[in-house]
C-alpha cells in the first residue's frame, strides 16, 4: 500500500471509477467525494488523506472554494482535474495553492504519474535530512531550504511545492538559462514529452508573487527558456 490515501473529488461517477481502478492498481487506497462539501468534510475528518484530486465544477461547493478553505487548514498536495483549460483558471488554481493542473479529458496513466511525483516531492520537502540550515540568496530573495520558505526583504512569499522546486533550481544557478524541459522535469518530477503550458502558467504565477515588475527576477530568453537575474 502506498503512503497516504488519495481523495478523488469529482461529481462524475465514471471518472471516479476510472481513477479508482488505476490508482488501486498502483497500490493506493482511494476515497471518493461526489461534491465539494463532501470533499471538504472528508479532508477535515480524515488525517490519512495524502493527496487530493480535485474537480472544479462540482455541486454544493466548487473546487476553487474547496481549495481555498483547505489551504487555511491543511497543507497537502492538490492536483486539479478540470475541463476548464483557460490560463486564467490555471492561474487561479495555482494561486489558491494547487500543486498541479491536468486538463480533461486526461490519460489516467498520466494522473497516476502526477500523483506519484507530487507525493514524492511533498514528502521529500519534509524529510529534514539536512543537519544545518541552508539559505540561498539572490538579489533580495532568500530561500530557506529547511523550512521551504521564500522571503523578500523579510516578507514571506507562499509557494506551492512545484514553485519551491523551480525557485530552488533558479536560485542554486542564478543567471543560468533553463529550458522548458529542464523546468518541467524539476518542477513536476517526470519526463517532459509533450508541450505543456503548465510551465508558462507557473512561471507567470511566480513572477506575480515575486514582484509587480514581471521581468525583475525571472527573465524570458526567447527561443531558449528562462533565467533568474543576478542583479
Amino acid at each position: 500500500m502506498q503512503e497516504g490515501k488519495v481523495l478523488v473529488a469529482d461529481d462524475e461517477p465514471e471518472i471516479r471509477d476510472l481513477l479508482r481502478l488505476y490508482l488501486e492498481k498502483e497500490g493506493y487506497e482511494v476515497i471518493e467525494a461526489a461534491d465539494g462539501r463532501e470533499a471538504l468534510r472528508i479532508l477535515q475528518t480524515d488525517e490519512g488523506i495524502g493527496i487530493l484530486l480535485l474537480d472544479i465544477m462540482m455541486p454544493e461547493m466548487d473546487g476553487f472554494h474547496v481549495l481555498k478553505q483547505l489551504r487555511e487548514e491543511r497543507n497537502l498536495p492538490v492536483v486539479i482535474l478540470s475541463a476548464r483549460t483557460a490560463d486564467s483558471d490555471k492561474i487561479l488554481g495555482l494561486d489558491l495553492g494547487a500543486d498541479d493542473y491536468i486538463a480533461k479529458p486526461f490519460n489516467p496513466l498520466e494522473v497516476v504519474a502526477r500523483v506519484n511525483s507530487n507525493l514524492r516531492r511533498y514528502y521529500s520537502l519534509g524529510s529534514g535530512k539536512q543537519s544545518e540550515t541552508r539559505i540561498l540568496q539572490v538579489q533580495d530573495l532568500s530561500l530557506n531550504m529547511d523550512t521551504c520558505e521564500l522571503s523578500r526583504e523579510g516578507q514571506q512569499i507562499p509557494l506551492s511545492s512545484t514553485e519551491f522546486h523551480l525557485m530552488q533550481l533558479f536560485m542554486e544557478h542564478p543567471g543560468k538559462i533553463f529550458t522548458k524541459q529542464q523546468l518541467y522535469e524539476t518542477g513536476w518530477g517526470e519526463e517532459f514529452i509533450l508541450a505543456d503550458n503548465n510551465i508558462m502558467v507557473c512561471i507567470s504565477k511566480l513572477r506575480s508573487k515575486l514582484s509587480k515588475d514581471s521581468s525583475k527576477y525571472i527573465k524570458t530568453i526567447r527561443g531558449l527558456g528562462y533565467r533568474l537575474e543576478v542583479s
